[in-house]
């Protein structure tokens, strides 16, 4: 008689209240054991699903007695070894466990870590282990910020005296926090205004604002963090070879221009975002260590920062503090995205396909002009090259942007909220959800479009023979093609157009210029956006010799020139209201004054 299959089985979960806030792990005591606690955490390991046995069937070999025993209370119960009966006991008859009456659980351990702002300075973060059993097991991966239900018990240690117990969480409830792109739940107020957004004219700069809004300036910095957060297009080739799609950013400059700040906010923007610092990352925690589990003894890996980021961004703070034995560690990352492990008698590979953000200082506290790049920053070429962008940041002194950096710092200060921005920035949902569905597209490079990109990448190469500088390489033409095909998402279209083109020429040509402003200069004081936009249309009133411009015309020279649309525009407002200029009400044509 099957007797453990003649009951019905069922698994109760406790669910979380929502008016309970979850608490730290650090806050659990000795007083809640035995209770039901609510925490918060980061997973950092996820063992293997194997089953356990719940309750056990034995039967005597002689008198065919079944006898069933529970295994729940704890893991270490005594096997049942002697038949029950009296006859049987006379005899020291043995039992045999039937594996097809007993019950099996599916039973998973996971190692949760106090989240980075739940950590006190000076303090390690703690972790615990949780048990999850049933349905609860392949509920979560490593890097899942989740919210979890369980019950705070005691486990016996055998290593140990005087009493001495380790303690566990044993899982009621399982519920990710900070869920992938696809996992966003929009309402119906949001997906009426994706397409408003979408069909917007000033779609980049609308977005863009909505990248950390309470940091004053910096556009095309904030245009280039939007466009990582997007991503390009992932191509495998039919021999199996990936071309990545993901974009690495790379900030630089001087202390007190909110590098960090970026970092930080990407990093919660992203539902896979992860935060380190240089000096706090050795190589073993960026990739992977191998560690030993307390249960079974055997060896297994606990990934690090950049697997935890898997789907998501690394964020590398003190980029330039780190060793070269550990920055060696993410040269496989940044270009084939993933890790490979021989360690211990293991040998994988682990996806690493995130986004890597890093942030680094000059390595005399301040950018020296004097000095070139690789002079001021201690980078081997080999992690130059894999950054798709890079942007070195200056504390310049300029009137007009110091005294518009001083009132928006003492608004803030005032009123403890930003200054209402021309453009209203999105909320940090809205923005998420509408990342997410850009991604849904893959957009092509069309054959018409093939023939500029081939201009373009000879004309640079031509270019840098003859001007005797770096030649432009195979990476940064990747770097302009992922560029375009994440505008083109932003506009929720399968094909990249010129538009897309110029701009990631231009923020890749706003890039380089940032890091050597000698090239875009010519030694001499570099001229600000608006001025260069103003000689721009005075060349093209000569050469075209008319006074009359197409609007159309002069703002594709513009952008090609490296010059953003925001700068072209402002630089109308400013020549019109001193009659220099006038603009037509269509704001098709422009006429230039005596």
């Amino acid at each position: 008689v099957n007797t453990v299959n003649s009951f019905c089985w069922h698994e109760v979960q406790l669910m979380q209240l929502s008016n309970i806030s979850p608490a730290a792990l650090r806050s659990l005591r000795a007083s809640d054991i035995g209770r039901l606690v609510n925490v918060r955490g980061i997973v950092t390991r996820a063992s293997e699903v194997k089953p356990v046995i719940e309750v056990a069937a034995y039967s005597c070999g002689r008198c065919d007695q079944c006898s069933l025993q529970s295994m729940r209370a704890s893991t270490s119960v005594s096997p049942v070894v002697m038949c029950a009966s009296s006859q049987c006991q006379a005899n020291r008859e043995k039992c045999l466990l039937e594996v097809r009456n007993s019950k099996f659980l599916k039973h998973q351990e996971l190692r949760l870590q106090e989240l980075p702002d739940q950590v006190p300075v000076g303090h390690t973060p703690r972790t615990v282990v949780v048990e999850c059993r049933g349905e609860l097991t392949r509920s979560c991966t490593a890097g899942d910020v989740i919210m979890l239900v369980a019950i705070y018990l005691p486990r016996a240690n055998r290593h140990s005296s005087g009493g001495l117990s380790e303690t566990y969480l044993l899982a009621t409830s399982v519920e990710k926090v900070r869920r992938g792109y696809n996992d966003v739940c929009p309402s119906a107020e949001m997906e009426r205004g994706l397409n408003d957004i979408a069909n917007s004219p000033d779609l980049l700069s609308q977005l863009s604002q909505s990248i950390a809004p309470e940091i004053f300036g910096n556009d095309d910095v904030k245009k280039s963090l939007l466009l990582q957060l997007v991503g390009g297009v992932t191509r495998k080739l039919v021999d199996g070879t990936k071309v990545r799609g993901d974009v690495h950013v790379c900030l630089m400059g001087d202390p007190g221009l909110a590098k960090s700040q970026f970092l930080k906010y990407i990093a919660v923007a992203s539902p896979r975002g992860v935060y380190t610092t240089g000096k706090g990352s050795s190589g073993v925690g960026l990739t992977a260590s191998v560690v030993r589990d307390p249960v079974s003894s055997e060896t297994m890996l606990e990934t690090g920062a950049l697997v935890l980021a898997d789907g998501g961004v690394c964020c590398i703070d003190e980029f330039d503090k780190m060793d070269d034995f550990d920055r060696t560690a993410i040269h496989e990352v940044m270009e084939q995205q993933t890790v490979s492990i021989a360690k211990a008698g293991i040998t994988t590979t682990l996806n690493a396909r995130c986004s890597v953000l890093a942030a680094a200082n000059p390595a005399f506290s301040r950018y020296k002009t004097s000095l070139s790049l690789a002079q001021n920053i201690n980078f081997p070429c080999s992690v130059l090259s894999r950054f798709d962008l890079m942007f070195l940041l200056l504390d310049k002194p300029h009137v007009d942007s110091d005294i518009a950096l001083a009132r928006h710092v003492t608004f803030v200060h005032r009123y403890l909220q930003n200054p209402e921005p021309e453009v209203k920035p999105l909320p940090l949902f809205s923005l998420r959800y509408y990342i997410a569905q850009a991604k849904h597209f893959e957009p092509c490079i069309p054959i018409s479009l093939s023939n500029s990109i081939i201009d373009y990448y000879v004309g640079q190469r031509q270019k840098s023979r003859n001007d005797g500088q770096a030649n432009m390489t195979a990476r940064q033409l990747l770097s302009v093609m992922r560029l375009a095909q994440a505008l083109a998402r932003l506009r929720f279209d399968d094909a990249v157009n010129q538009s897309d083109f110029d701009e990631a020429k231009r923020l890749c040509r706003v890039s380089q210029a940032s890091i050597n402003p000698s090239e875009c200069s010519g030694g001499s004081k570099q001229l600000d956006l608006k001025s260069r936009a103003f000689n721009v249309m005075l060349d093209l009133a000569e050469s075209s010799r008319s006074r009359t411009l197409s609007m159309t015309t002069l703002s594709d020279m513009c952008v090609r020139m490296g010059i953003g649309r925001d700068a072209f525009h402002a630089m109308l407002t400013d020549y019109q209201s001193l009659a220099v200029i006038h603009v037509d009400e269509a704001r098709s044509s422009i006429h230039l004054g005596n």
